[in-house]
This record gives C-alpha cells, structure tokens and sequence, in this order.
C-alpha cells in the first residue's frame, strides 16, 4: 500500500512539474505558433551586386532565398546609411524620427542625430507582441550616450558597431583606443581570437548564438542582422579574395554591360529599359595604364570577396534555423541600405588612404573602390549613394516565407523601407501604440506590402518622399520628379526610362508642378530645413558629386 501510494505521488510530482507540462504543450499546442522574422540589411550594396539582380559574384545563399521567395524590381530605400535605419526600424520617414541628415545633431528634432521618442522601433512593437528581440551588426542611429544603444530601444541582445563604420580585422598597429571597438548587449566587448576575428562573421557567429539561447524561451523571435559588408574598408580573407582573381581585368565598362545583359535575362528590370548614361568625369576603362588597371582590378576582386563572405554569413544563420527546424516557419527579408557607394575614402582618383600598411584587402589597408566601380554595382541605375536618383536610392528586395509567399515572384509594385514596419506587425499580429513610455507617437508613414508579397492585387496609394543634404525627390506612380542641391527639378517616366536618361520636365510640365506641390507639403509636415542653413551653413557638405 505503501509503494502503491509513493508511486501515485511521483507520478502526480511527475505531471504538474513545469519539464513534463513544457513537453505535452509543445506536443498538443505548439508554444510558438507566431512566425519568427529575420531582417537582413547589406551595407553599401548596389543594386546589382547579387547573382538574382545581375552579378557574376558568388551569392548561393541569398540566390536560393530570391528563386524560393519573391524579388521587388523597385524597392527603394534613404539612399544613405543612418537615415535609411532610422526609417527601417521606426517606420517613419526619416526626418520624423530625427535623423534628417546623419547620426549628428544639427540642432532641432528632425535632426537631432537619434531615434525620436515619439517614434517606437520594430523591437519595442515586437516585444510588446511577445517576441525576442535580437540584434547583430550595425546600429547608427544614436551614438551620443548609451541611452541611444539598441537595448535602450527593445533589444533583448545586442552584439555590434554602434557608428557607422568599421574595420573587419583587428588592426594590430593601432593603439587600442583607436581601434574599431565592439558591444554585446550594453558593455564593450574583446575579440576572443585577434589572429581570426573577422567581423562578418562575427556578426553572424553572434546572431547563431542569440538564436540557440533563445531556443529554450519557447517565443517566436524577431532578429536584426545589419551587416557591415561591403561598406568600405576593403578587408576581406585571403581565400574569399583568391575566387576572384582576374575576374575584373575586363573593367568597370564592360561588367556594367555583361550585368545588364544578365538583368535583361532575368527579367529583373521589365522589359524595354535602358542602362544609364555614365558620367563624363569617370575614366573609361582603357585609358588606364596597365598598372593602374591591376590596382584597381584588385579593388573590385576584394569588394566582390566581402559580398561572397556575406552571402555565406547568411547561409550559417539560415543553415542554423534549418537545423533548428525553425526556417519554415520564419519570414525572412533582405534590402540594402543604399546604393553603392562613392565614396573616395583616399585622396583622389587613386582612392588611397592615409592609413595604409599594405596591399588592398589586408589588415591595416583601409581603401575604398569609389565611383568607378560603384556606377557598375549600381547596373543599370544612375548615380550612386547619397543621391536621390536610382543608383542612390534603390535596393534589391529578396522575401522568403514559404507557406505564404509563392516560388519565384517578380513584383513591379513601387515600396519603401518605410513600409516594413506596418508589414511586419500585420505578419505579427502586433499593436502599433498610439502612447508609449509617455509619449505621444507619430502614426506609420508608409503601408503595408503584405498583399504583394503574398502574391495578391496591391497598388501603392501613397506617394513616396525623399530628402537629405538638400537632395530631393518624389515618386508617385510612374514619374519621378528629382533635385540635386538646387531649385533645379529633373522629371523621369520611371516604368520606361529606369535609368533616368532622358529628363521629360519641359513635355509635362503640369505633371512636374503637382509632384514639386505634393513635395513642398510633405516637405514641411516632416520639418525639412533648408539646406543651406542647417547643414551648408554648419560646415557640412558632401565631398562628391552625382
């Protein structure tokens, strides 16, 4: 009677104990039933730079996302890094959320440098809905104290760059406080191996780690992958390099032709566009000497190395979710934060830094590849990061979600980051607050994409907006009314003439007065600033041109 009362007891203890209640939930009723979401933002990525836009590099990973999901042929983003994750993470335009211009306060709300408190990020949404929220690689929307750091804006974890740059090696030459340093959660953070530490994979070795903790929180995740790749420096392992040898001694004139060639095929541009007219100041090709042809060859083979590494970063987190038996049951975007980039990070046509103890690609090089090879990233766009014309403004779009989303899709319909957002908590089922933390909050600007990635009948009702340095733009159907830094607007018929070439203001002339009339009042509910006082004014100017 005894050992008879003593075993109903264990088994009773058995059942009520939290391990055997976990397992008979998950059995019956799964604990997690909300999908889980992973959004994949490049750096410095042009528009062509992956093999399901157009390029030769090697990209397996995000080509299998892009042949088992959806592609946007016009998916726009804020044509420059921190504007671009200001609007990404509030859904906001980014003046609104304070970041008008950069990560540097220029001295009222809409450009105070950080993440306005009257606007709430994808995490403090997501978490309020009950997800983990996670966050690996590149913040840049508020650096002044730590009061601006992602845990302070809804990240459970976070492992990164808070700038907006940094080097992918450790720099052993460097004094250490001068070096490219590194948080996970809210404390700065040693590489546990200098000698292997590259920073691509970092953020993806962390991202993987976030995921197996999370495993045992039986909540559906939301995970930020902001990788730093391809932004220069160019850095990137010997091996990844060594793929590419040779590869680019053909020139930037002839791979913008082989890559448009393979857009056409693709169907990726629609049918009937042309590539873009290159600007006159870029040197063709073969008026190089043979030596300046290897050097900058080599940049190419390195930058096209980084976009490889990261293409293999995001199989390792993909692999992980798929073995975790969480990848069907995950949503999965990928965009660029910009077109390529620009940028002379040198002094002059050579692109060559001051800090520079040895060749291109090695620890301690710190170069970048400039317009030359940026035009032919940006295939078959016109201009290049910063600037509100194709080349600066537009991403490649990859979605993933296989019960949901069909096999293969090529959407024309025109979004914008700002659109995420409201897609995300519609996927979410989450509330979008009104108040928080008492603070009155700016309603969404964009809307959601959902039906279009899911394959149903979705026109976009609301124009898209665009401003930075005094850079201005609005798209609203087919026509794109353009500025660069002056009173000057171009006028583009977007569906047939992509690449900007043939500026259209002097025949419609009524259809550029409506755009320039809904710009001006968008313009001023977001508090735009001229830019001639606020940032001309202050000393701050782009160093490149269009």
């Amino acid at each position: 009677m005894t050992t008879r009362f003593t075993r109903i007891l264990v088994l009773a203890l058995l059942i009520t104990s939290p391990s055997f209640s976990q397992k008979k939930k998950s059995k019956a009723e799964p604990a997690n039933t909300k999908p889980n979401i992973v959004l994949i933002m490049a750096d410095d990525l042009g528009f062509s730079d992956i093999g399901s836009y157009g390029s030769e590099i090697q990209t397996p990973n995000l080509d299998k996302l892009a042949a088992e999901g959806i592609r946007f042929r016009q998916f726009y983003n804020n044509a420059i890094c921190a504007p671009t994750r200001a609007s990404l993470l509030s859904g906001q335009y980014q003046h609104t959320a304070g970041m008008g211009y950069f990560n540097i306060n220029l001295g009222t709300p809409a450009y105070q440098g950080f993440l306005s408190k009257q606007t709430v990020s994808l995490a403090e949404v997501l978490k309020d809905a009950g997800y983990s929220t996670l966050m690996s690689g590149k913040w840049h929307v508020g650096d002044d104290s730590t009061s601006q750091w992602p845990r302070k804006r809804g990240f459970d974890h976070f492992y990164g760059n808070i700038g907006g740059a940094s080097d992918y090696y450790v720099i052993k030459n460097l004094p250490k406080k001068q070096r490219s340093f590194f948080v996970k959660d809210d404390k700065v953070v040693d590489p546990e191996d200098e000698d292997n530490f590259y920073y691509t994979d970092e953020i993806a070795k962390n991202a993987i780690g976030f995921l197996k903790d999370q495993l045992q929180e039986q909540k559906p995740f939301f995970l930020y992958l902001a990788f730093t790749s391809p932004h220069w420096p160019l850095q990137a392992w010997p091996k990844d390099i060594k793929k590419y040898e040779g590869k680019y001694d053909i020139g930037w004139d002839s791979l913008r032709i082989l890559r448009f060639k393979r857009q056409q095929e693709l169907n990726i541009l629609g049918k009937g566009q042309k590539i873009s007219i290159k600007n006159s100041d870029l040197p063709a090709w073969n008026s190089l000497t043979y030596d300046e042809q290897k050097l900058w060859a080599k940049k190419m083979e390195v930058y096209a190395a980084q976009v490889d590494n990261l293409d293999q970063n995001i199989g390792k987190v993909i692999d992980h979710l798929k073995e975790s038996g969480q990848l069907d049951n995950t949503i999965i975007f990928f965009i660029s934060d910009n077109g390529a980039a620009g940028e002379d990070v040198g002094h002059g046509f050579s692109g060559r830094a001051v800090r520079n103890w040895g060749p291109v690609g090695t620890a301690g090089s710190y170069d970048s590849y400039t317009r030359t090879w940026a035009y032919a990233s940006n295939t078959p766009l016109k201009s290049f990061k910063g600037f509100q014309y194709e080349g600066g403004i537009s991403s490649p779009f990859i979605a993933r979600f296989p019960s949901k989303i069909a096999a293969g899709g090529l959407i024309d319909g025109t979004a914008h980051l700002i659109d995420i957002a409201p897609t995300l908590y519609e996927i979410a089922g989450a509330r979008y607050p009104q108040n928080y933390k008492g603070n009155t909050i700016h309603p969404l600007a964009g809307e959601s994409i959902l039906p279009a990635i899911y394959g149903k009948e979705w026109t976009r009702s609301k124009p898209i907006f665009w401003e930075r340095a005094g850079n201005k733009a609005v798209r609203k159907g087919k026509w794109k009314l353009v500025s660069v830094r002056s009173d000057l607007w171009e006028l583009y018929d977007i569906e047939s003439d992509r690449g900007e070439t043939s500026n259209v203001i002097k025949d419609h002339a009524d259809v550029a007065a409506e755009l320039k009339g809904l710009y001006d009042t968008w313009a001023k509910s977001v508090k735009v600033e001229d830019w001639n006082v606020i940032g001309k004014g202050k000393g701050f100017e782009p160093s490149f041109n269009p």
